[in-house]
């Protein structure tokens, strides 16, 4: 913190954690193989359509590195690739993208180290940003022996009540520093030119308002409650609505049916009002922002709690192996966190990397 400001480069330290069970300690990405994301589609594909859907398995690259390939062996234009979210350049992924079917006989000659097409389908529709129901997460934690127990019951606790739903560490690039970068776009200070780029760095500064924002509902007793002011969503149908009478919604966020939402501001999106305004405000404050910053961004509201699901632990001689499901837009990072108690994914960033773009 400089000058009552908190720092704008991402560290676990600066965010609360929910539980205070024994962490196993560990250490993730000895090998690519040892972290592994399929993507679970939102949809099934119908076998007809003008849009060929290509499940693609890849290691050791970026998504965005694997459709600048795509497009410069097959001769696809970037607007024309369809894509649900970004995956991970250390671990072994699988995911679906689009492109017109008139390029079905030209993906026969795409090839690329460490990247495999698994299957083709025919889709009528072309694949869009988040169209995806989530991620299955199979992890590997070596240097951990005889803590596989550890990881069962606080893997059982977040099942039961939620993670935090923290934007990880991919978020924000090497070392944390992409929301510095980000805020000078922000302020028309920045010399980068790609626009791609440019967008990428100023979801990270909104993803840090918004982890502190959590980080402060945590430190305060709010993880499963609500205040005055809240946009809280339902987890079993997406409907968001006010909450004016914090004492009467509290009890449903308490069984798991709703949560409250944090803004990731923008011209589309409204500021929170009463307490649930101070505390965002407060948020703000913290880095020295106001909502008007975010002005060139359009916006949106993210769960501030999400459930894990399928959750496995299996014991290995020198750690175990997790597994675990979650919602589109969350990391494994704020899993493993809670279950490792260390800085997971801290020295992992990269600038392409995140599950999904933020408006």
């Amino acid at each position: 913190m400089v000058g009552g400001i908190v720092s704008l480069v991402f560290e676990w330290s600066a965010l609360a954690a929910l539980t205070e069970t024994p962490g196993t300690g560990g250490r993730l990405r000895a090998a690519p193989e040892d972290f592994r994301v399929e993507e679970v589609p939102a949809y099934p594909l119908s076998g007809e359509g003008e849009h060929l859907f290509v499940h693609l398995e890849k290691t050791g690259h970026t998504t965005a590195h694997v459709l600048r390939e795509l497009g410069a062996q097959v001769g696809v234009r970037d607007r024309d690739v369809g894509v649900a979210g970004l995956k991970d350049r250390h671990a072994v992924t699988t995911q679906w993208i689009s492109l017109p079917a008139k390029y079905e006989e030209r993906l026969a000659a795409f090839d690329l180290a460490g990247v495999r097409v698994l299957e083709t389908r025919r889709h009528g529709n072309k694949l869009g940003l988040g169209h995806l129901r989530g991620n299955r997460f199979v992890v590997r934690v070596r240097d951990a022996a005889g803590t596989a127990d550890r990881a069962v019951t606080t893997l059982a606790l977040l099942a039961a009540h939620g993670i935090p739903n923290y934007f990880g560490p991919q978020r924000f690039g090497l070392k944390g520093l992409n929301a510095e970068e980000g805020l000078r776009v922000l302020r028309g200070e920045s010399r980068l030119r790609d626009p791609r780029v440019r967008r990428f760095l100023t979801t990270s500064v909104q993803s840090l308002v918004f982890n502190r924002f959590l980080s402060l509902r945590l430190e305060r007793g709010l993880f499963d409650r609500l205040l005055a002011g809240d946009m809280a969503k339902k987890h079993d149908t997406g409907g968001v609505f006010l909450v004016e009478d914090a004492a009467a919604e509290s009890p449903r966020a308490e069984r798991g049916e709703v949560s409250a939402t944090g803004t990731l501001f923008g011209k589309k999106v409204k500021p929170l009002t009463l307490d649930a305004g101070e505390l965002e405000r407060e948020a703000l404050a913290a880095f020295g922002l106001t909502p008007e910053v975010f002005a060139s961004r359009r916006g949106d509201r993210r769960l501030t709690r999400v459930f894990p699901e399928q959750t496995e632990v299996r014991p290995e001689e020198d750690g175990y192996t997790v597994a675990f499901t979650l919602p589109k837009g969350s990391f494994a990072t704020s899993v493993l966190r809670e279950v490792m108690k260390t800085d997971v994914d801290t020295a992992a960033g990269d600038p392409d990397e995140g599950d999904e773009d933020t408006e």
